[in-house]
């Protein structure tokens, strides 16, 4: 079908909810989508933080397909052992005392259930977020959300969300009390233009959510998986060495298969009752198979060191070109601060079939290549940017 086609049939029968990029992708390999209309475009926007291992990486498509000829799907009131070994293999990249794993299907679902854990968990009710956070579009995690207009468009919101100043723990401090369930927070705020703290910052948050008994929510919807280089931003140097009471989940959790999590430790684990918790979909044979294949190619192709190397040249080459101010972010989810707006630099890179992304902030262009993306792949964008 010719992309004007398929551009006139989505238009008719679809509602519109984003301002769409001209292209129809139709295959995809590595860091490379091919359109309806047979040209090549280098992805470094990953699909949108979710496809971590590159499009079509043959690992995971074969078990997909594998997992596809035994059993699409069957819930969680059975056994399987696809999901099992899932949860092992996640489990066994995350930090300790992360213990336990609780799956559903999208990023906002994870980021509400980690949520409500920490409300069965403490039995109080307020939630504290921060400034720029971005955590889904769900009640209650467009609730948590305090970036742009995203809030007022979940209105009315739940009750008991709050706000506080992100890497600035005397804001946390001033509104913290005996009533604060949770304190969650993007440990990098990707959508606000990949906004950081100092790694001070999670220490003292540990401590005192520690020190009050607040549950730790770290949101790596967007910086798991690999993402900054680490399994996780909870547990690595970036944080300070500090691990989270939850870890939510989702995006390159399952290389475009749609799929979400929450991990937990003991404290948690122990303390949620039958019933409290529960999803459809979630676990499903199709998802948990692209999940344990996700992990497994990342594993195998090295990638994490990948992401690191990728980082390492984009900051040594680009701090120095004209107009721009600051690199930003780590391992693949990388922000390139302009002196003035991007979106001419966003355009003129489109329209040299290179795929990138915006943010809130308009001067901030996003990088969130696949992390095996390649040197020469770097260089082809380095040099077009520098153009």
């Amino acid at each position: 079908m010719k992309f004007i086609d398929i551009k006139n049939l989505e238009e008719q029968f679809q509602i519109p909810t984003y301002k769409k990029m001209d292209i129809a992708p139709t295959s995809g390999n590595g860091s490379w989508i091919e359109t309806s209309d047979g040209e090549k475009f280098l992805d470094l926007y990953g699909g949108h933080a979710v496809c971590a291992v590159g499009h079509a990486h043959p690992h995971v498509v074969n078990a997909i397909k594998d997992q596809a000829d035994k059993l699409l799907f069957y819930s969680n009131l059975v056994y399987s052992e696809v999901r099992a070994k899932a949860a092992e293999k996640l489990i066994s990249v995350a930090p300790e005392p992360i213990t336990k794993v609780f799956f559903c299907n999208s990023g906002t679902e994870a980021n509400e259930n980690a949520m409500r854990m920490a409300r069965l968990v403490t039995g109080r009710e307020n939630i504290i977020s921060f400034s720029g956070s971005f955590h889904g579009r769900t009640s209650d995690s467009i609730s948590a959300t305090f970036l742009g207009k995203y809030r007022d468009i979940g209105k009315p919101n739940v009750p008991g969300h709050i706000k506080a100043e992100f890497g600035d723990i005397k804001s946390v401090q001033a509104v913290a009390d005996n009533r604060t369930a949770a304190i969650i927070l993007e440990p990098i705020q990707s959508m606000a233009g990949v906004t950081e703290a100092d790694p001070m910052f999670f220490r003292q948050l540990r401590e005192f959510c520690d020190e009050l008994e607040i549950i730790l929510i770290f949101d790596e919807v967007q910086t798991g998986i690999g993402r900054t280089g680490n399994w996780f931003f909870g547990g690595s140097d970036l944080a300070n060495g500090i691990v989270p009471d939850i870890i939510s989940l989702a995006k390159s959790l399952g290389s475009g298969v749609p799929v979400g999590a929450c991990l937990v430790n003991e404290k948690i684990s122990k303390k949620i009752k039958l019933n409290e918790l529960g999803t459809t979909f979630g676990g499903g044979m199709l998802a948990m198979a692209a999940v344990l294949a996700t992990i497994e190619a990342i594993e195998a192709d090295n990638m994490l060191s990948n992401a690191r190397s990728a980082e390492s040249l984009l900051h040594s080459r680009l701090n120095d070109v004209s107009n721009i101010v600051s690199i930003k972010g780590k391992g693949c989810l990388i922000g390139i601060e302009f002196a003035s707006d991007c979106d001419e630099y966003y355009s003129k890179l489109l329209s040299n079939k290179i795929i990138t992304g915006k943010s809130s902030d308009p001067k901030v262009l996003r990088l969130l290549p696949p992390l095996n993306v390649s040197v020469d792949e770097l260089v082809l964008f380095m040099k077009v940017l520098e153009a």
